[in-house]
């Protein structure tokens, strides 16, 4: 459920009106800076960005795209963690990259890496994936960003898109499986 006065910045933020838009960062704040935490800790220990930064950085590129539209908290939160996955690949790429010495790098066994853990070429692999899933199906993609990314539980979901939690149970296997058939197909 969208909080009347969120629900009143995003329409009034969509207008164009630039002071709404920081007015809706500042109020979604927490939960955005919750979602950085969370992606940085599913890219692992190779991404030495910090949440703040990684949050205000993907501040600037939301805010400076023009013609952006949220109808939902749920599709800005989406937004928000698309814009935080994509600035971890650019980050990532850089710090492999040639030029620098990138091919270099001591790198872990992977042993010591957490479970949950995500390596940057994986999460790369994951991205492209998630752009190939979003050109198909963006419900989909959309769910695994709010679900995945951001953190969102699968009731929880539900109460955001005004659905019974059987169908966003069913919208996840469904997703997760086409991107398991598209990551093979990579």
């Amino acid at each position: 459920m969208v909080d009347p006065s969120i629900g009143r910045l995003m329409r009034t933020a969509e207008a164009g009106d630039g002071t709404a838009a920081d007015e809706l960062f500042a109020a979604l704040y927490q939960e955005l800076h919750r979602i950085a935490e969370r992606q940085l800790h599913k890219g692992g220990p190779e991404l030495t960005l910090g949440t703040t930064t990684l949050l205000h950085e993907a501040y600037l590129n939301i805010a400076g795209r023009e013609g952006v539209a949220f109808a939902t908290r749920g599709e800005f939160l989406a937004y928000a963690a698309r814009a935080m996955r994509g600035l971890m690949l650019d980050y990532a790429r850089r710090r492999q990259a040639k030029k620098r010495g990138g091919e270099f790098q001591i790198t872990s066994s992977g042993a010591d890496l957490a479970a949950n853990e995500v390596r940057p070429e994986e999460l790369e692999q994951l991205d492209g994936a998630l752009r190939t899933l979003a050109t198909v199906h963006p419900t989909l993609a959309q769910l695994v960003d709010l679900h995945f990314f951001c953190g969102f539980s699968l009731a929880e979901l539900a109460s955001l898109r005004g659905v019974s939690e059987r169908t966003i149970q069913r919208d996840w296997r469904k997703a997760r499986l086409l991107l398991h058939r598209t990551m093979q197909d990579v």
